[in-house]
Formats: C-alpha cells, sequence, structure tokens
C-alpha cells in the first residue's frame, strides 16, 4: 500500500533525522521535507505563538497543510508536550504523539509516547556559575538552551545556544539590560538529543501500529482503542481497577476484536484492590 511512494515529514526542526530511517526500512515509502514550511504557525515551546489546538489536533493540522502545500497525499507530524507527568507529578515528561495521513486510502494513524526521559527544566539565574550549574545539569552543549528576561517574557529571547562564549556573552547581555536572566532548555528536536531518541521510539511504536492490519478487510493501523478496567482481585473476586482487556476497531470497516487479559494475567493482587486494601 506504502511502497515507493512520497511521504511529506512536517517539520522545521530536522526530526526527518530520525523519523524517515524507520519509515523508509519498514513502510518502503520515500520521505521529504519542506523547508519552507513553517510548523511554529501553529505554536511555539516560548510562547511567541500560542498553541491554540490540542496536541493530536495540532499534528493533524501541521500534517494536512503540509501535504496540501506539497500536493502530496501521504504525511507525517509529530508534536511534542513538556511538563509534569500525568501519574507521578514530580516527575517531568515528554509526551510526544505522531500522526501518519494517507488521504488516498483514508487512513489515519496516532501513536503515543509518554516519556520520563527529558532535561525539560528552566530557572532564574542570578550569576554566572550558576548558568554553568544549570548548563551542566541539561547536558549542554549537546543540548541547547535558551536565554531570556523572565519565564513569561518572550519578546527578547535567545535560542539555540549550544557554546560556551555565547551563553556568557548572552547571559551578560540579559543581565546588564534587565538585571534578570532565565534560563531554559530549548525542546526543539534538533536542540534536544534527549527529546529525537522520544521521538524515535515514538516513530517505531507508530510504524508497529501501521503494519497491524484488520483481520477482516487488512486495512492497517489496527490498534487497541479503548481499555477495559475489571480484572479480578485473586483473593475477594471483586473487579479491581486493572485492565481486563484492550479493545480493537478497525477505523475502515469497524471490525471489533476484544484481547482479554493483555497483562498476561487473570486476577489482580489484593493490594491493588479497592474493597481488600481500601
Amino acid at each position: 500500500m506504502f511502497q515507493n511512494r512520497k511521504i511529506i515529514i512536517a517539520t522545521k526542526h530536522h526530526k526527518e533525522q530520525v523519523i524517515a530511517p524507520i519509515l523508509e526500512k519498514e513502510l518502503g515509502v520515500n520521505c521529504f521535507t519542506d523547508e519552507t514550511f513553517d510548523t511554529d504557525a501553529l505554536g511555539t515551546f516560548t510562547g511567541e505563538v500560542e498553541r491554540e489546538l490540542d496536541p493530536i489536533s495540532t499534528a493533524r493540522e501541521k500534517c494536512l497543510r503540509a501535504m496540501k502545500a506539497n500536493n502530496c497525499d501521504l504525511g507525517i507530524a509529530s508534536e511534542g508536550s513538556f511538563g509534569p507527568h500525568p501519574s507521578m507529578f514530580f516527575i517531568s515528561a515528554d509526551d510526544e504523539f505522531l500522526i501518519f495521513i494517507d488521504t488516498k486510502n483514508n487512513i489515519e494513524v496516532i501513536a503515543r509516547e509518554l516519556s520520563t526521559s527529558t532535561n525539560f527544566n528552566g530557572r532564574q539565574i542570578q550569576t554566572q556559575k550558576e548558568l554553568f550549574e544549570f548548563a551542566e545539569q541539561v547536558g549542554f552543549p549537546a543540548h541547547g538552551l535558551i536565554l531570556r528576561k523572565s519565564k513569561d517574557e518572550n519578546t527578547d529571547i535567545y535560542k539555540g545556544i549550544t557554546e560556551s562564549e555565547i551563553l556568557q556573552k548572552s547571559f551578560n547581555y540579559f543581565f546588564s539590560k534587565y538585571n534578570s536572566v532565565y534560563a531554559e532548555t530549548d525542546m526543539r528536536a534538533m536542540y534536544n538529543p534527549t527529546r529525537m531518541s522520544v521521538i524515535e521510539q515514538a516513530t517505531q511504536k507508530l510504524v508497529q501500529k501501521i503494519k497491524s492490519t484488520c483481520p477482516q478487510c487488512q486495512t492497517p493501523g489496527f490498534g487497541i482503542t479503548d481499555a477495559k478496567k475489571g480484572l479480578e482481585c485473586s483473593l475477594c473476586i471483586s473487579p479491581t481497577n486493572s485492565t481486563l482487556s484492550y479493545i480493537y476497531v478497525c477505523q475502515q470497516c469497524k471490525f471489533t476484536k476484544e484481547e482479554m487479559y493483555p497483562n498476561k494475567k487473570t486476577t489482580e493482587d489484593p493490594t491493588y484492590c479497592d474493597c481488600c486494601n481500601p
């Protein structure tokens, strides 16, 4: 279905470096990018352009715009968000969504990679010593930095700093002008190898989902659409909040499959039972 077709990777931050090799090897497509396509129009991490849509909708819009601009019926885009992990609030997380769209065959496949592998961080800085301690902590110079007056100030900002001399000069500029410096990690993919690695993992997950086809109509992207709770407690037999089954639904023919006990266990430990351990 995809062999030798051209696919646009909607990025201006060099994500094709990790996405293209996987797609070309696993799907047989020919990847390309459009250097004139500005993904920042849909939002920037530093706040100059607010992201108005949710991450999936943003990735979809980014993909469709790039496909339309390049007259291409196959596209892929990603969108990342950074902040506290949804269940471990004291840990930062990188939440990456990838979307694969084939308008020729009316296929859309989405994959998500939620990872605690991130250097996402920021700090108000008072001295050069503090600055270079922070820089070392977040993996500089392999990982780029951003300096500005304050966390919420984006009218005067210096991005993509990967050299100590430029870092020092930038600090001197902001401190002499504002007597205030805020340093943060540059989360754009080309300045953040850790994030690039998470995007690579998300791409692997996406490809596996694309290669998973519907048993009935063979449409790609036959993946999990829902998870049912209710795995029984091994002690009192009451249903718990643990996963009992996964539901798969084909986006084309709506064929549905339920996979029981996806975590390879038929009962749950009483520790996780609200009746036995309220």
